[in-house]
């Protein structure tokens, strides 16, 4: 059975209030009674009840993070990071999947609401409309927005990295070795990180001083997505020579199209993603990549909501942008100037 306050008191020969304030550190307790309250607490397992205290305090000591799927090797790791900060500052965090629902999302952050969690982090699917920005805002939650531009999201603190960089990089990356007929896969148009970095990428083609033939493709942002995009398009059209995937989830799904093709990486096609998930320097070939910090990025998030936590009503949205850059491995390789020239 569970051993409450009443078990240490009668144990002790003190009373109920003795023990807590013996638990607690509070004044007003002789120093052997608190080292005897200790003790037999010790020696029955005792472990407090956090809901009760969190009813008497009004604080639950949790924090919350609303995930696309944690399948996606990005997520894991951008939850690693928000963990361990949680976790250093005293809170424990619960993960929750949203499965790319716009509707799970919110039933999700209704029930951690209803729980009394001290902060949300939201890596939101889809835009949030004007009501559910309302609703976020009015809830006295402090709610960090993760991959989400601030121009979508005002009023709200944000952490993301530079999506439109990275994109811009990627498309750099293939024009230096002399790619000209180039596939983009993404997702939706209003996933905020990814049109950043499609918006980034289309910036480079613009800028390549040559012609460039380039196909955006947009679906399901996962590997089984990618796989089933790839595989329609070459069978439907003339392949290209470079593979633009918007993460690496869908670069090892276009790869394992490309191979079930009869295709070789890179030798007939080159593939770049982007996130650099530690998956991606382990596959064959290792894939190069747009690197983002995602367990800083986790890290720093829990950071501004326990900023915010601390301030209720008293702050201003932060908005912290962290820098990408190339990973070169061995999914790409240039196109031999005569090729190029025919």
């Amino acid at each position: 059975m569970r051993v409450t306050l009443r078990d240490i008191a009668r144990e002790c020969g003190v009373d109920v209030a003795t023990v807590s304030r013996s638990l607690n550190g509070a004044y007003g307790v002789r120093e052997k009674t608190r080292r005897k309250v200790l003790t037999v607490a010790k020696r029955l397992n005792y472990r407090p009840n956090r809901l009760a205290k969190g009813l008497v305090t009004g604080r639950s000591r949790t924090l919350a993070m609303v995930i696309s799927d944690i399948r996606n090797p990005f997520f894991a790791e951008l939850a690693r990071g928000a963990e361990d900060a949680a976790y250093r500052a005293g809170y424990e965090l619960i993960l929750c999947n949203s499965d790319l629902s716009a509707e799970k999302q919110m039933q999700y952050v209704h029930s951690l609401l209803e729980k009394r969690v001290e902060g949300i982090l939201m890596n939101s699917v889809a835009g949030l409309s004007h009501s559910e920005r309302q609703e976020l805002s009015q809830s006295g939650v402090p709610i960090v927005l993760l991959n989400r531009p601030p121009a979508q999201v005002q009023g709200f603190s944000t952490v993301l990295a530079d999506n439109f960089a990275g994109g811009e990089r990627a498309g750099n990356y293939l024009i230096h070795l002399r790619h000209r007929v180039i596939w983009h896969l993404t997702g939706p148009r209003q996933h905020g990180n990814l049109a950043e970095r499609t918006r980034g990428f289309r910036k480079a083609l613009e800028g390549a001083g040559t012609e460039v033939a380039s196909l955006t493709i947009r679906g399901h942002h996962n590997t089984e997505g990618a796989y089933q995009m790839m595989k329609k398009l070459l069978r439907q059209h003339r392949a290209p020579t470079a593979v633009f995937a918007a993460n690496d989830a869908m670069a090892f799904g276009a790869i394992r199209a490309i191979f079930e093709a009869g295709r070789r990486v890179p030798e007939d096609i080159s593939v770049i993603g982007f996130d650099d998930v530690e998956l991606a320097g382990i596959i064959r070939p290792p894939l190069t990549t747009i690197h983002q910090p995602k367990y800083e990025m986790g890290w720093a998030a829990v950071e501004v909501l326990l900023q915010q936590a601390e301030r209720p009503g008293q702050w201003s949205p932060q908005h912290r942008l962290m820098e990408v850059r190339l990973v070169e491995r061995e999914s790409c390789r240039p196109i031999s100037r005569r090729a190029h020239d025919q």
